[in-house]
């Protein structure tokens, strides 16, 4: 297929970070374009209220408005699945398949299919995030086969202020996780300024860095049958087939 491909984007309501670096990575993609829908996100953390925020009717109402703009794929940038279960995004992709007839995926759906295709069983994590969600993240893995080797997190859970997280202090973070002789290393969290470090990193720690920005991509363009590796200067992970 040709990489003249529309990728429509559900977006955390407050996410800074993840419209310019999407936009970035398909402007190398000769006539494909990113569009973007939002929907209510505005805290992190496993209360009722916050996990409320990822109610599929909620979801389904922006990924119809993408619809509207005939995008070739949906892709849920976003990792809730980390903490409420990779079950979550198989239904929600499901439903968004059947809410608009079109193909869809998200962050980490995308991120377990490059951890699979690769045989990743150490990983390394890297998220903003407070300490029992981060758990629950590390929790999952576990259960398919993935162990989390090293991890740091932030301790933040208001969505807005992942953002500002300088990309110093995201670099490292990832040197101290390589110590653990990971086979890889994930950004996890959407509202980072981390997926452009890849080729730096990756050159420094000899790792390949999997932001999932970037799986995001990575996974829509799989969908559509579109070749990621036309994408350049973003990290391993869009040669990976």
């Amino acid at each position: 297929m040709s990489s003249a491909v529309r990728l429509g984007v559900l977006t955390p309501s407050s996410n800074t970070a993840l419209e310019p670096l999407t936009s970035a990575i398909v402007a190398g993609l000769p006539g494909g374009s990113a569009h973007f829908s939002r929907f209510r996100v505005t805290e992190i953390a496993l209360s009722s209220q916050a996990l409320g925020q990822f109610d599929d009717s909620k979801i389904l109402a922006a990924a119809e408005l993408l619809a509207d703009a005939r995008v070739d794929v949906i892709g849920w940038s976003g990792t809730a699945a980390g903490w409420l279960g990779f079950d979550a995004d198989l239904r929600l992709v499901e439903r968004i398949r059947e809410r608009t007839g079109l193909r869809a995926t998200t962050a980490v759906l995308a991120l377990n299919e490059l951890l699979a295709l690769r045989g990743v069983e150490r990983l390394a994590l890297v998220t903003p995030y407070t300490g029992d969600v981060q758990q629950r993240i590390v929790d999952n893995y576990r259960a398919i086969g993935v162990e989390v080797v090293a991890e740091r997190h932030l301790g933040i859970h208001v969505n807005h202020d992942f953002a500002l997280v300088p990309p110093d202090t995201l670099r490292g973070l990832m040197r101290e996780v390589a110590a653990a002789r990971p086979q890889a290393i994930a950004t996890y969290c959407t509202n980072l300024h981390a997926a452009q470090l890849a080729p730096a990193v990756e050159a420094e720690l000899g790792l390949p860095l999997l932001d999932t920005v970037s799986t995001t991509v990575w996974g829509m363009l799989r969908a559509v049958g579109a070749d990621p590796a036309q994408v350049n200067g973003w990290g391993q992970l869009y040669g990976w087939k």
